[in-house]
């Protein structure tokens, strides 16, 4: 038996701000600090081996709070792009109600939600996918097949598409799964790596 942790950062500045963030290395807000570290207390029991991250730093940051609020200083981490949020290409930035006004609601609903339309200059959810899948089988299941607890704090749409993998949702599935900041979703698997449970703390 292996625990998969995955928490999605804490708030960030743009997100208070309800602008599109992406590849854009914006900082934790204090909310989102908050978050991680009450998301780092409810890990305090159980045994972390190996954590990973994306190469932004709300993803960052909220990994080290919560390690440090749980006690936990000195995990292996590997930190890579492959866990970046998703490209927003040409929204990134934009407010979220001003993209609306621009481009209408329902085309922006499209880009934030459909599986595989994706924004102009940017990434779709299976373009997010295409990169995020390949290195979590390669190096995060490898980990949790020899039996170690893993953390992977990331970004809601890596996490959403790790998600759609673990879990065997459709398309259509994919598109109503919304993952809260700073909340830990723990998933118990048994060795051929099938989930066992699965419980948010």
């Amino acid at each position: 038996m292996a625990l998969l942790i995955l928490l999605r950062h804490g708030e960030s500045e743009w997100n208070l701000q309800n602008r599109f963030t992406g590849w854009v290395d914006v900082d934790l807000s204090e909310k989102g600090k908050k978050e991680a570290e009450e998301a780092g207390k409810k890990l305090k029991d159980i045994p972390i081996h190996k954590a990973y991250t994306s190469i932004l730093k709300r993803a960052i940051f909220t990994l080290d709070i919560a390690m440090k609020a749980a006690g936990k200083n000195g995990v292996p981490t590997s930190r890579d792009q492959a866990l970046n949020e998703r490209h927003y290409g040409e929204l990134q930035g934009l407010n979220k109600a001003e993209t609306a006004k621009k481009f209408g609601e329902e085309q922006v609903h499209i880009w934030r939600r459909s599986y595989d339309v994706a924004p102009p200059g940017g990434e779709s959810l299976k373009d997010t996918a295409a990169r995020t899948l390949p290195y979590f089988r390669k190096y995060v299941l490898a980990d949790l097949k020899q039996g170690k607890n893993v953390i992977l704090a990331a970004h809601g749409n890596s996490l959403r598409s790790i998600v759609m993998d673990l879990e065997k949702l459709t398309k259509e599935q994919v598109l109503e799964l919304n993952i809260p900041t700073g909340v830990p979703m723990v998933y118990e698997l048994d060795k051929n790596l099938n989930i066992v449970s699965k419980k948010t703390l």
